[in-house]
This record gives structure tokens, sequence and C-alpha cells, in this order.
């Protein structure tokens, strides 16, 4: 395997990483960083969703003792059924959408106008829900959401189907106006997420098996693992931030990247149709 090829499998990792579970959009941030390393072939872009889970691997760990807690009480436990079927409950309509609709959204919405607009309107949009968050709180932890909470979550997240939105943003952000507190609705979407980027991932690669080799696991192995480590520390960076700060600073980082789109759209430097 080219060590340049594995170099650039690692960056693409940390970008992963490091932008999946913050309200930014990984998908825009690996668009970019493809473009400049020459890695977004059709291979590269299978690779892109793969690693996902090597994020997803890192909030299972940070999240251990209660999902170990959870799983163990699901036979006696109403709160650990309860948070299970949520979970089930908001991860369905992506599946739905996912299927009917997933291949006409990619061929149609990914335009750099698109991916510009959606970061740019979300960035306002977290603006104004933190204006609004705290007189909207009615539910502090993960606990406490409805079923009928939890579908609500679930159809905001199919809003990051379209490219640029961000999953996390959007049922970060989406859960807050919804009435969660910060802390749970960053908490279900981590939750969330475990079984939307694992399900993303294997469908990816079932999908595009034809392009794939033995020969490719060292690349994705290495992608894997520095998707895990970054997201480690990002996970854990992210919860320590929300207990004393907002989402205000990646409103207008948002707002900036839409803005380079843009340029780079405009300039031809970064192809951002596939």
């Amino acid at each position: 395997m080219d060590i340049v090829l594995l170099i650039k499998a690692a960056i693409m990792g940390v970008v992963e990483g490091l932008t999946e579970f913050l309200p930014i959009s990984s998908t825009g941030h690996l668009i970019l960083a493809g473009a400049l390393l020459h890695f977004d072939d059709a291979k590269a872009k299978v690779f892109d969703i793969a690693i996902q889970t090597g994020a997803i691997f890192a909030v299972i760990l940070v999240y251990w003792p209660k999902i170990r807690a959870t799983l163990a009480g699901l036979p006696h436990e109403r709160s650990a059924q309860r948070l299970t079927l949520n979970v089930l409950i908001a991860f369905l309509p992506a599946v739905v959408l996912g299927l009917l609709a997933g291949k006409a959204i990619k061929e149609h919405l990914f335009t750099p106008l698109v991916v510009a607009s959606t970061f740019i309107v979300g960035g306002f949009i977290i603006l104004w829900a933190e204006r609004r968050a705290p007189r909207a709180t009615r539910i502090a932890s993960v606990d406490e959401l409805t079923a009928f909470d939890a579908l609500k979550v679930g159809l905001v997240q199919c809003l990051a189907m379209v490219p640029g939105t961000s999953r996390s943003g959007a049922t970060i952000i989406g859960g807050m106006l919804l009435g969660l507190s910060r802390q749970a609705a960053t908490d279900f979407s981590f939750f969330l997420a475990i079984p939307t980027l694992i399900g993303a991932g294997a469908y990816s690669l079932y999908k595009e098996r034809a392009l794939l080799s033995l020969a490719d696991m060292p690349l994705f192995l290495t992608g894997l693992v520095f998707s895990f480590l970054s997201a480690w520390l990002c996970v854990r960076w992210l919860l320590r931030y929300i207990s004393t700060h907002d989402f205000i600073p990646f409103a207008y980082y948002r707002i900036a990247f839409g803005l380079l789109v843009l340029l780079t759209a405009w300039t031809g430097w970064v192809q951002w149709i596939d």
C-alpha cells in the first residue's frame, strides 16, 4: 500500500472524527479535504462513509457506562426500555427516507448552492435556537423523552440528508428547538448516531462492494483508527464545552464555511458535485 495514500487516509480520518459530532457538517469538510488531497474518486466516497464507524466506536466508548446500564436494564427497567425504544423510533425516519429518496437527493441536491445555503442557513438557525433555548427547555435529560419527542428528533435528522446540513447539527439544534436542554439534545444525538452511522456505513460497503478488495483493508483501517481517535477527543471535549458554553461560535463558523464553499465553487477549486 502506498504510504502517501495511507497518510491521506489518516488525514481524512482526523477530519471525519473532528467534524462528525460538531454541528458543522462532516460531509462538507470531507469534500473539501478530499479535493485538497486529490482523494475524491468513487472509492474515496465509500471510504468517507465507512470511516464514520470509527467515530461511532468513540461515542460507544465515551458513553459505555450509560450504554452498559441500559443494556443490562432492558429486561426489567422501564427507563432502559424507553431509551432503547426512543432511539429506534428516531432512527426509523432516516431509514425510510434514505431508502426511498437517498439516490434522488444525492443526484439533485449535491450542488455548491445547496451546500453553501445549508451551511449559512444552518448558522442562522443555531443563532436563533440559542436565543430561544432557555425559554423552550422542558426536557432536561434523555430519560425524560417521550416516544413522540423521539419521533420529532428523528424527523429532524432527515434534514441532514441535504448536504451541508450536519446530522449532529440537525439533531442537537433541532432537539433544542423541540424543547430539549442542550445536554439532553447532545446526548440523544450521540445515542441516535450509533445505529444511524453504523447502518449507513454497512449499507455503503455492501452497495459498493464491487469497488473494494482485500488490498483496500489497510486504507480503511487507517481511516477508521484515526477517525476513532480524533472523535474520542472531540466528543470528550464537546461534552465539557456544552456544560458552560453555547453553540454560537459554530454558527459563525458555518456562515464563514458556507461563503468558502461559494468561493471554491466559483473559482473551480473544489468539485462539489459528484
